[in-house]
């Protein structure tokens, strides 16, 4: 919501109240994103890259993470001067689009990776992750202009559970090109499902782009707009104790969401390496993962606004250790399974109500440029989470390491008591 001053319109001229349309519209983009987050980062490219592009290469999962880390350092570094330069007046839409723009490209490009095509296939993995990681900077940023205080955690829950809707659909869609593994007859299904995710944002994230209005736009140069952002971004930094409830939040959103990120990214790994499922198997267990987080980010975003952002995300959190603590002693996979729906409840309420309370406590016309400090602190803390899981596996093994990254949960838990859940002055 914008408020007056020198670049945003005055009380008598604030546009109507964003439509149910358009906030379908916004929502749906998180449908469409899903699509690449699943098949890209998740399920189906990384174990291409590993097994097909790096041959198999003792060094494949270094390259991988390599790439990966490459990307969210460009994104960590980017994240607070485009939300920053978005607040002041040049139109989140026009940035979200050019990233967008980025990802769906370079996604489609991965089409055309085969074997021994290392270096390519990792400057177009940057590239796909730069474009998706910076335009949910000015996707997020959009929230509190659709919607009211009171409805916020209920309007994100809408855009997380439609985005685990998007990875069931792409899952269900895809799932026949994966049927038949990573045979030498299949490479051509498994690059197909590549053209499949790129087709499926386009789709989808059109709505966002046709009907949404940008509440921010001017006549500045774009020069002007990066200048901006970067004065507006050397002012936040020397004011940052004026907002020192934010910096509590962010302080535990780094660690919780580096842990939560962890173990995301290493659920494949661990059912693969330790309980030794096979693919279709890791599949499944995602598809279960995505449902019950759709009712987990529909459910807790009604109940944070009735019970308060910050409680419902403390009880999510501790939702989310009793799964770390449970998986040190699983060994079935149906109890794996079954893990899995828990955890997808956790990770849609944890997500929803993380957004959701950011925005609460957040000066509104500087909601752009937190909300680019936030994806900041949740990229910046994906180096952490995987180096210590990493390590820990190999002086101990993988369930000790869940523990440790447990710790990180309970850190971060702690720090939450410690954030006032009241809206920040300017």
């Amino acid at each position: 919501m914008d408020v007056p001053g020198p670049l945003s319109p005055s009380v008598s001229q604030q546009p109507p109240a964003a439509t149910r349309g358009q906030i379908f519209s916004w929502a749906l983009f998180d449908f469409a994103n899903t699509a690449f987050y699943v098949l890209i980062l998740t399920v189906g490219y990384p174990l291409y890259f590993k097994e097909i592009i790096a041959g198999g290469n003792r060094d494949g999962d270094l390259l991988w993470g390599t790439a990966f880390s490459i990307s969210m350092c460009i994104v960590a570094v980017l994240s607070p001067i485009l939300g920053a330069a978005a607040d002041v007046g040049t139109g989140k839409k026009r940035f979200l689009a050019v990233f967008t723009a980025l990802c769906i490209a370079a996604t489609a490009g991965l089409f055309f990776m085969q074997a021994s095509m290392v270096f390519w296939g990792m400057v177009l993995l940057v590239l796909a992750n730069v474009g998706f990681e910076a335009g949910l900077v000015f996707y997020d940023a959009f929230l509190p202009e659709i919607t009211t205080e009171r409805s916020l955690g209920r309007v994100s829950g809408y855009g997380f559970a439609l985005g685990y809707t998007g990875s069931l659909v792409t899952l269900a869609v895809t799932y026949p090109l994966y049927a038949a593994g990573f045979s030498a007859d299949n490479l051509f299904n498994i690059r197909v499902s590549f053209l499949v995710a790129a087709g499926f944002f386009f789709a989808f994230a059109m709505p966002i782009f046709l009907f949404l209005p940008d509440r921010q736009r001017t006549g500045r140069s774009t020069r002007g707009f990066v200048r901006a952002g970067f004065a507006r971004v050397r002012t936040t930094f020397a004011r940052f104790n004026q907002y020192r409830n934010i910096a509590r939040f962010l302080a535990a959103y780094f660690l919780y969401i580096d842990a939560i990120n962890t173990i995301i990214v290493f659920s494949s790994i661990f059912a693969r390496e330790t309980l030794h499922l096979e693919i279709s198997d890791i599949i499944i267990f995602f598809a279960m993962v995505q449902t019950s987080a759709i009712a987990g980010s529909v459910l807790f975003g009604i109940v944070a606004d009735h019970a308060g952002h910050k409680r419902t995300l403390s009880i999510t959190l501790g939702l989310w250790i009793l799964v770390v603590i449970s998986s040190y002693f699983i060994y079935d996979r149906w109890m794996f399974y079954l893990l899995g729906a828990g955890a997808g409840i956790a990770l849609g309420s944890s997500q929803s109500t993380s957004r959701s309370l950011m925005s609460e406590i957040t000066p509104a016309e500087k909601k752009t440029e937190f909300f680019g400090f936030y994806s900041f602190f949740g990229k910046a803390s994906a180096i952490l989470g995987p180096f210590l899981f990493g390590l820990a596996s190999s002086l101990f093994n993988q369930r000790v390491a869940l523990l440790l990254v447990g710790g990180l949960l309970v850190g971060g838990l702690i720090l939450v008591q410690r954030v006032r859940e009241e809206p920040a002055e300017a």
